[in-house]
Protein backbone atom coordinates (compact mmCIF):
# COMPACT_ATOMS: atom_id res chain seq x y z
CA UNK A 1 0.00 0.00 0.00
CA UNK A 2 1.54 3.09 -0.77
CA UNK A 3 2.91 5.25 2.28
CA UNK A 4 3.13 9.30 2.15
CA UNK A 5 6.39 10.53 1.62
CA UNK A 6 8.09 11.91 5.14
CA UNK A 7 11.32 13.20 6.15
CA UNK A 8 13.34 13.24 9.25
CA UNK A 9 13.50 16.69 10.85
CA UNK A 10 16.95 17.81 11.70
CA UNK A 11 15.59 20.09 14.90
CA UNK A 12 12.62 19.33 16.46
CA UNK A 13 11.43 23.04 15.86
CA UNK A 14 11.56 22.93 12.40
CA UNK A 15 8.75 22.86 9.62
CA UNK A 16 6.54 20.57 9.50
CA UNK A 17 7.19 18.63 6.24
CA UNK A 18 3.60 19.02 3.96
CA UNK A 19 2.21 16.94 1.26
CA UNK A 20 0.77 18.99 -1.61
CA UNK A 21 -1.97 17.26 -1.44
CA UNK A 22 -2.83 18.12 2.29
CA UNK A 23 -5.29 21.03 3.76
CA UNK A 24 -6.09 21.67 7.40
CA UNK A 25 -8.92 23.43 7.83
CA UNK A 26 -7.64 24.00 11.81
CA UNK A 27 -5.45 25.93 14.25
CA UNK A 28 -4.75 25.80 17.19
CA UNK A 29 -4.06 28.84 19.40
CA UNK A 30 -1.08 28.43 21.75
CA UNK A 31 -2.69 31.45 23.69
CA UNK A 32 -5.83 29.33 24.46
CA UNK A 33 -7.60 28.66 21.47
CA UNK A 34 -8.89 25.36 20.71
CA UNK A 35 -8.83 22.93 17.80
CA UNK A 36 -11.61 23.02 15.00
CA UNK A 37 -11.81 21.55 11.39
CA UNK A 38 -11.21 18.19 10.28
CA UNK A 39 -8.75 16.57 7.83
CA UNK A 40 -9.59 13.29 5.18
CA UNK A 41 -7.55 11.50 2.62
CA UNK A 42 -9.20 11.17 -0.19
CA UNK A 43 -8.32 14.89 -2.22
CA UNK A 44 -11.90 15.99 -2.05
CA UNK A 45 -14.67 17.49 0.01
CA UNK A 46 -16.48 14.78 2.04
CA UNK A 47 -19.95 13.92 2.17
CA UNK A 48 -21.12 17.94 1.39
CA UNK A 49 -19.70 18.63 5.31
CA UNK A 50 -16.96 21.20 3.61
CA UNK A 51 -13.81 19.23 4.98
CA UNK A 52 -11.16 19.39 2.72
CA UNK A 53 -9.01 16.61 2.33
CA UNK A 54 -5.68 15.52 1.85
CA UNK A 55 -3.21 12.43 1.59
CA UNK A 56 -1.53 13.30 5.59
CA UNK A 57 1.17 15.19 6.53
CA UNK A 58 3.92 12.74 8.50
CA UNK A 59 6.39 14.53 10.73
CA UNK A 60 8.91 12.62 12.35
CA UNK A 61 11.84 14.00 14.57
CA UNK A 62 15.29 12.02 15.02
CA UNK A 63 15.84 10.83 18.64
CA UNK A 64 18.49 13.06 19.87
CA UNK A 65 16.44 16.35 18.90
CA UNK A 66 13.39 15.70 20.98
CA UNK A 67 12.05 17.49 23.31
CA UNK A 68 10.64 16.32 27.09
CA UNK A 69 8.45 14.31 28.12
CA UNK A 70 4.56 15.16 27.25
CA UNK A 71 2.14 15.49 30.06
CA UNK A 72 -1.04 13.50 29.08
CA UNK A 73 -4.00 12.65 31.76
CA UNK A 74 -7.53 12.94 31.82
CA UNK A 75 -10.78 10.81 32.50
CA UNK A 76 -11.92 7.78 29.74
CA UNK A 77 -15.51 7.33 28.26
CA UNK A 78 -15.93 5.09 30.55
CA UNK A 79 -14.93 7.44 33.16
CA UNK A 80 -11.48 5.54 34.18
CA UNK A 81 -8.38 8.15 35.06
CA UNK A 82 -5.49 7.54 32.09
CA UNK A 83 -2.34 9.03 32.55
CA UNK A 84 0.54 8.77 29.86
CA UNK A 85 3.43 8.53 32.13
CA UNK A 86 1.97 5.52 33.51
CA UNK A 87 3.24 3.42 30.69
CA UNK A 88 6.91 4.88 30.09
CA UNK A 89 8.85 2.22 28.50
CA UNK A 90 6.25 1.56 25.85
CA UNK A 91 5.55 3.27 22.73
CA UNK A 92 2.45 4.98 23.28
CA UNK A 93 -0.26 5.93 20.01
CA UNK A 94 -2.47 9.44 21.24
CA UNK A 95 -5.20 9.79 18.62
CA UNK A 96 -7.47 12.84 18.01
CA UNK A 97 -10.65 11.90 16.89
CA UNK A 98 -14.59 12.49 17.41
CA UNK A 99 -17.48 10.71 16.32
CA UNK A 100 -18.72 13.64 14.04
CA UNK A 101 -16.05 13.84 11.87
CA UNK A 102 -15.64 11.95 8.67
CA UNK A 103 -12.06 11.27 8.06
CA UNK A 104 -12.28 9.79 12.16
CA UNK A 105 -15.08 7.33 11.15
CA UNK A 106 -13.20 5.83 8.21
CA UNK A 107 -9.90 5.44 9.97
CA UNK A 108 -11.59 3.62 13.03
CA UNK A 109 -10.55 0.32 11.42
CA UNK A 110 -7.38 1.17 10.84
CA UNK A 111 -6.68 2.24 14.40
CA UNK A 112 -8.14 -0.71 16.10
CA UNK A 113 -5.73 -3.30 13.92
CA UNK A 114 -3.12 -1.55 14.22
CA UNK A 115 -3.52 -1.89 18.27
CA UNK A 116 -4.37 -5.57 18.03
CA UNK A 117 -1.48 -5.37 16.04
CA UNK A 118 0.69 -3.71 18.71
CA UNK A 119 -0.46 -4.13 21.54
CA UNK A 120 1.31 -7.28 22.34
CA UNK A 121 4.70 -6.17 21.78
CA UNK A 122 4.40 -3.31 24.33
CA UNK A 123 2.44 -0.63 22.96
CA UNK A 124 -0.35 1.45 24.20
CA UNK A 125 -3.33 3.26 22.21
CA UNK A 126 -5.46 6.21 23.67
CA UNK A 127 -8.01 8.24 21.72
CA UNK A 128 -8.71 11.96 22.54
CA UNK A 129 -12.45 12.31 21.94
CA UNK A 130 -12.53 16.21 20.96
CA UNK A 131 -15.90 18.42 21.75
CA UNK A 132 -18.24 15.08 21.43
CA UNK A 133 -21.03 13.66 22.80
CA UNK A 134 -20.46 11.06 25.60
CA UNK A 135 -23.17 8.93 23.87
CA UNK A 136 -21.98 9.31 20.23
CA UNK A 137 -18.78 8.59 21.10
CA UNK A 138 -19.63 5.38 22.99
CA UNK A 139 -21.71 4.30 20.01
CA UNK A 140 -18.61 4.75 17.61
CA UNK A 141 -16.47 2.73 19.60
CA UNK A 142 -19.15 -0.35 19.99
CA UNK A 143 -19.47 0.09 15.82
CA UNK A 144 -16.06 -0.32 15.21
CA UNK A 145 -15.26 -2.33 18.14
CA UNK A 146 -12.41 -0.13 19.66
CA UNK A 147 -11.16 -1.45 22.51
CA UNK A 148 -8.17 0.64 23.97
CA UNK A 149 -9.49 4.32 25.67
CA UNK A 150 -10.13 7.55 25.07
CA UNK A 151 -10.32 10.41 26.87
CA UNK A 152 -13.63 12.42 27.21
CA UNK A 153 -12.27 16.12 25.94
CA UNK A 154 -15.61 17.94 25.39
CA UNK A 155 -13.85 21.21 25.93
CA UNK A 156 -10.42 21.18 24.55
CA UNK A 157 -8.73 22.03 27.53
CA UNK A 158 -6.83 17.73 27.12
CA UNK A 159 -5.76 18.84 24.05
CA UNK A 160 -3.84 21.93 25.21
CA UNK A 161 -1.80 19.83 27.27
CA UNK A 162 -0.32 18.86 23.62
CA UNK A 163 0.44 22.30 22.91
CA UNK A 164 4.63 22.52 21.83
CA UNK A 165 6.80 21.70 18.44
CA UNK A 166 4.27 18.70 17.12
CA UNK A 167 0.83 20.34 18.13
CA UNK A 168 -2.11 18.32 16.63
CA UNK A 169 -3.52 20.77 14.24
CA UNK A 170 -6.39 18.61 12.74
CA UNK A 171 -8.58 15.96 13.26
CA UNK A 172 -7.75 13.45 13.09
CA UNK A 173 -4.32 13.62 14.54
CA UNK A 174 -2.41 11.34 15.57
CA UNK A 175 1.15 11.10 17.54
CA UNK A 176 3.44 8.15 18.31
CA UNK A 177 5.31 9.04 21.87
CA UNK A 178 8.72 6.72 22.15
CA UNK A 179 9.52 5.05 25.40
CA UNK A 180 10.48 7.51 26.87
CA UNK A 181 7.18 9.73 26.53
CA UNK A 182 8.46 11.88 23.79
CA UNK A 183 7.11 12.93 21.01
CA UNK A 184 8.49 10.98 17.95
CA UNK A 185 6.15 11.28 15.07
CA UNK A 186 2.85 12.97 13.92
CA UNK A 187 0.57 12.77 11.21
CA UNK A 188 -2.12 15.28 10.06
CA UNK A 189 -5.50 14.45 8.55
CA UNK A 190 -6.54 10.42 8.18
CA UNK A 191 -4.02 7.77 8.95
CA UNK A 192 -3.66 4.86 6.90
CA UNK A 193 -3.18 1.17 8.13
CA UNK A 194 0.18 0.62 6.68
CA UNK A 195 1.65 4.38 7.44
CA UNK A 196 0.82 3.96 11.58
CA UNK A 197 2.60 0.28 11.43
CA UNK A 198 5.41 1.52 10.22
CA UNK A 199 5.56 4.53 12.28
CA UNK A 200 5.16 2.34 15.33
CA UNK A 201 7.85 -0.20 14.54
CA UNK A 202 10.64 3.02 13.82
CA UNK A 203 9.73 3.68 17.47
CA UNK A 204 9.79 0.09 19.02
CA UNK A 205 12.85 -0.38 16.82
CA UNK A 206 14.94 2.47 18.72
CA UNK A 207 17.27 1.37 21.31
CA UNK A 208 16.61 2.18 25.12
CA UNK A 209 18.24 5.66 25.75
Amino acid sequence: MHRPARRRLPRAGAAAVVHPGLVVLATLVLGGGLLTGCTADSGQSVAGQGYIAGQGTITEVAAADREDPVDLAGRTLDGERFDVADYRGQVVVVNVWGSWCPPCIAEAPALQQVWEQSEPKGVQFVGIDFRDNVDAARAHEKRFGSTYPSIDDPSGETLLQLRGTLNPRAVPSTLVLDRQGRMAARVLGQVRASTLRALVSDALGERPA
